[in-house]
């Protein structure tokens, strides 16, 4: 048995009244496009629902237009069985601090979507509480959508601290809730989530990507081709390439293009992605595992994002955005 056989055999259906957390408070403290899309999923799966957020936030009346009973974090943790911790990463050490571990009862879970801070040491976890990890392989819009047509995406689940003997069971229990349990779920920990994560989003997704996309639409222009004929072959038509590969991998991909793009592929992307570039990958996931990134990233939030406000700007101040803008708005079902 392969080790992706191995890990597909772990896969297991739940009811949506999973008895695990059939009769527990959940407080998800967040309300982004995470924290809604859990909140509602877990609700429709028959799980009583709390929020936690600070008064008069963005998201507050949004929460409340859905029905939720909406109340300060601490008062949120301080009925609740599991704590679903969905805000963004820089802010959770204070959450946690100020607000989770005064009011956390003791055997209580608390539950993250990324491991970050616990891995790297931010948040040290009281030792009388459950520690636990859920992470859907999507964005919160597609966790939603997903689960209401009777599907679910893909979860993640970790144990870091399991005081109560159950806490692998309310993992899986609440992945269910989220619809995971319809699609995979795969047992993990919260080094490798938290490593692999940030991997793929510097080296591949986002960074990786986007520079992809930035310096082939700069040797074009230089070349002296049109910035919108450039756009077009470099970003638009990503999508297509990606929703390929999103759906039958490297086969389907080259299987729905031309022999022509086939053999493309095969002689020139390598010598644009090469050798050279994979031990720079290699370095970049050292300074993840050694802490490097994140002592950089939570020094640069501390420090009030000076250098991430000017990366930002020059982004968007990047000729292919202004070019993509006024192409986009002729793209009327962009819109629809």
């Amino acid at each position: 048995m392969s080790a992706i056989e191995s890990v597909m055999t772990e896969t297991r259906v739940f009811e949506p009244s999973d008895a695990t957390l059939k009769n527990a408070t959940i407080a998800v403290l967040g309300y982004g496009s995470q924290g809604r899309a859990h909140a509602l999923n877990l609700r429709d799966s028959g799980l009583k629902v709390v929020i936690g957020l600070r008064p008069n936030g963005p998201t507050e009346a949004k929460a409340k237009a859905d029905g939720f009973t909406v109340l300060e974090p601490a008062e949120a943790v301080k009925g609740a069985d599991l704590v679903a911790v969905l805000t963004p990463d820089m802010v959770q050490p204070r959450l946690y601090s100020e607000a989770i571990a005064p009011h956390l009862k003791p055997g209580a879970a608390l539950l993250f979507a990324h491991g970050f801070n616990v891995h790297f040491g931010t948040i040290v976890p009281r030792a009388d509480i459950d520690v636990i990890l859920v992470a859907p392989k999507g964005p919160g819009y597609l966790v939603r959508t997903e689960y209401e047509i009777g599907r679910g995406v893909p979860c993640l689940y970790a144990v870091h601290q399991d005081v109560s003997g159950q806490a692998r069971a309310k993992a899986m229990a609440y992945a269910a809730g989220l619809g995971g349990a319809r699609a995979l779920l795969i047992e993990t920990d919260f080094k490798e989530e938290t490593e692999t994560d940030l991997f793929g989003e510097q080296a591949v997704l986002c960074g990786g990507a986007s520079e992809l996309v930035l310096k082939g639409f700069e040797t074009l222009v230089e070349a002296g081709y049109k910035p919108e004929i450039a756009y077009y072959e470099v970003l638009h038509e990503l999508k297509l390439i990606v929703d390929l590969l999103y759906q039958g991998g490297i086969t389907k991909m080259l299987a729905y293009v031309s022999e022509t793009a086939q053999y493309g592929d095969y002689t020139r992307g390598p010598r644009v992605v090469d050798d050279a570039t994979k031990e720079r990958m290699k370095a970049i996931l050292r300074e993840i595992q050694d802490g490097t990134f994140a002592r950089e990233w939570t020094a640069e939030y501390a420090a009030g994002l000076p250098n991430y406000q000017a990366y930002k700007r020059k982004d968007q101040e990047h000729p292919i955005e202004r070019v993509g803008a006024q192409l986009r708005q002729k793209m009327t079902w962009l819109n629809s």
